[in-house]
């Protein structure tokens, strides 16, 4: 079985996962430190438990996205580091896969829909089906979209903090009944990186990329004085 060092912080949750064939070690660091600050102590950590150099590892994964544009960066560029460093190759982990999986692992659940809170009032959101070999397949690809356009396909369990973040929006329908506990981890992220990687499914440092679904992270200075004057002429016509 593979050696695993996994990623991730595409949230708020900041999380480093070190798998060898089915033992996982992991760590967790949340709002005491910035994600760049603590993902390298936490791997150092993880090493120093384990016994072993990064070299021993067999490849570096991360949560390559949705998720924060901040912290899909920070999570690819430590990965692309360590792995540049140990020339190990690299897996890329859709977050929502890893929540999706969570979520089956927690629940028992077959069907399964994540939402994660997206901000600027949108989430990102996908459904997947597991089959006999316990790896989510993609019955809706992650899009982005309002709270109110997630539409999923039959009555999955939900899972994700979009859930009580748009709580509103989910008020009467199968949806509120989901765990808005679950968050991507790196825990998961390993567990599918192992899978993908004993696929032959692994890019190279440099090939690595975060996946973006809002086109637009942020408006521009300029951008933002030209709304504010149309808000104005708009208010003085």
């Amino acid at each position: 079985m593979p050696i695993i060092l996994a990623i991730e912080t595409s949230s708020e949750l900041a999380s480093c996962a070190l798998l060898r064939g089915v033992s996982v070690l992991s760590r967790v660091s949340s709002g005491v430190r910035t994600h760049s600050q603590s993902v390298l102590p936490m791997i150092q950590e993880l090493l120093a438990e384990a016994g072993i150099a990064l070299r021993d590892c067999d490849a570096i994964a991360f949560g390559s996205g949705p998720g924060s544009f901040t912290g899909v960066r920070t999570a690819c560029g430590v990965a692309q580091g360590l792995a540049f460093g140990a020339s190990l190759p690299v897996v890329p982990v859709v977050t929502l896969d890893a929540m999706a999986l969570a979520c089956h692992q927690q629940h028992g659940a077959q069907d399964v829909l994540t939402v994660l809170d997206a901000r600027m009032g949108e989430v990102y959101w996908a459904q997947y089906r597991f089959g006999a070999d316990g790896s989510p397949q993609a019955v809706l690809a992650p899009v982005l979209s309002a709270p109110a356009a997630v539409q999923p396909q039959g009555t999955p369990l939900a899972c994700g903090n979009g859930l009580s973040a748009y709580a509103e929006a989910y008020a009467d329908t199968p949806l509120a009944r989901g765990d808005a506990a679950i968050m991507p981890h790196a825990v998961q992220i390993a567990q599918l990186a192992a899978l993908a990687f004993a696929a032959g499914q692994t890019v190279t440092a440099a090939e690595a990329q975060p996946l973006y679904l809002r086109n637009k992270i942020a408006y521009t200075q300029a951008e933002r004085a030209a709304m504010a004057a149309a808000k104005a002429a708009e208010g003085g016509a």
